[in-house]
């Protein structure tokens, strides 16, 4: 009875892996192209993972990944800060429509640029508006970005912003930025705890993400941590960690739009739960209704929106990722309504839950590429039957 049940698990095994061979065949030319290094790569399906897979490249620097590798996952942070927000939404702990003055002081009376110089905005800067990218605040130049090389805590952070005009009147348009690294001191405020401990006690551990976090150990660092794969045609190898991240265990600043680190599978129990509607293991931690919010369209894509991103041709914008609103635009036969996001050095994640899939990838090389997304995608969505 044993060898026949052994039998069919391994047949199902083969048959899987022959099913998702497109998918081994794009892992593999990432690294042969010299697009990034080892990357691994998990499909999961009607309940059950389909497709996990390592492609180590084998090559000097690099390190081969095991199944506790750890990320930084950048961007990745951000449906997770979305999520956050939410619950206190739901929970009557913050209105949506509130002003963000009312948890930000710092914030309050903000100035907005013009074609004839700075003036007193005139719309109100509200929580929406940070959970939606149309606040009119956007990435700037190193001196302001999140960074726990400069900051040790949320509160210096924005106290720092509270000094830069907004590049456009807030709810006017889409500009991708710092915005859920605000969020994280607004939940901070809200809770009278720290943002790491809030997502901790309210996400990571219902969830048994035990990975995700926003620190390593010195032990981590020099094990778990994955190097950097770097091309820029004069250079080209494996580095040590090259962001602006400290990942210190006694800073304090977590960046809810960047900060945090995490191995794939914990990162397919946050994926599992919003496939799920909200439910995880038999506890519900968010209502279908907030992922309905969070999935829908809140930003037109480019070129309706000017500063959307121009490579994902197809999408619009929901809160803290893209929605797939037009699939013959994305033109790989997915799905309407899919939705995810990525990470700074390549990690992707998306969501379809008319198929209950969902696709993971971490890799980590310096130069983001829109296109290594749209590829795996097309690997996964051309393995399907």
């Amino acid at each position: 009875m044993k060898t026949v049940l052994l039998f069919l698990v391994l047949s199902k095994t083969v048959l899987l892996w022959a099913e998702f061979e497109p998918v081994h065949a794009f892992q593999k030319a990432l690294i042969d192209e010299e697009i990034t290094g080892s990357n691994v790569a998990m499909v999961f399906q009607e309940g059950e993972v389909t497709y996990h897979h390592t492609q180590n490249s084998g090559k000097p620097g690099d390190k081969d990944i095991g199944p506790d590798t750890l990320f930084p996952i950048f961007s990745m942070t951000k449906p997770v800060t979305t999520v956050a927000v939410l619950m206190l939404s739901e929970r009557g702990m913050i209105d949506l429509e509130d002003p963000v003055s009312k948890y930000l002081p710092q914030l309050a009376d903000p100035k907005c640029k013009g074609e004839s110089g700075v003036y007193d905005c005139v719309n109100e800067l509200k929580i929406i508006h940070l959970l939606s990218h149309r606040s009119g605040y956007y990435y700037y130049g190193s001196h302001y970005i999140p960074s726990s090389i400069k900051y040790d805590n949320l509160e210096e952070f924005v106290e720092d912003v509270s000094q830069l005009p907004l590049e456009a009147e807030p709810g006017s348009r889409y500009q991708y930025g710092i915005n859920q690294s605000l969020l994280g001191c607004v939940v901070q405020v809200i809770t009278g705890e720290s943002y790491y401990t809030f997502l901790k006690e309210n996400i990571f551990d219902p969830l048994e993400m035990k990975n995700t976090k926003f620190h390593v150990t010195d032990e981590e660092r020099a094990n778990l941590f994955q190097p950097v794969f770097v091309n820029s045609g004069h250079l080209k190898g494996f580095t040590a960690d090259l962001s602006r991240f400290t990942f210190r265990e006694d800073n304090h600043a977590y960046f809810g739009g960047e900060g945090l680190v995490s191995t794939i599978s914990d990162y397919a129990k946050f994926c599992e739960m919003l496939i799920g509607g909200g439910v995880y293991n038999g506890v519900r931690l968010i209502s279908e209704d907030s992922i309905d919010l969070m999935t829908s369209k809140h930003s037109e894509g480019y070129p309706l929106e000017e500063q959307a991103e121009k490579e994902l041709v197809g999408f619009a914008r929901g809160l803290g990722g893209f929605v797939l609103e037009d699939p013959e635009g994305e033109g790989i036969n997915a799905t309407k309504g899919i939705y995810g996001w990525q990470g700074g050095t390549n990690t992707h994640f998306w969501i379809d839950r008319e198929k209950q899939l969902f696709a993971i990838l971490y890799s980590r090389s310096r130069s983001f590429s829109w296109d290594m997304g749209k590829r795996f995608r097309a690997a996964v969505y051309g393995s399907l039957r």
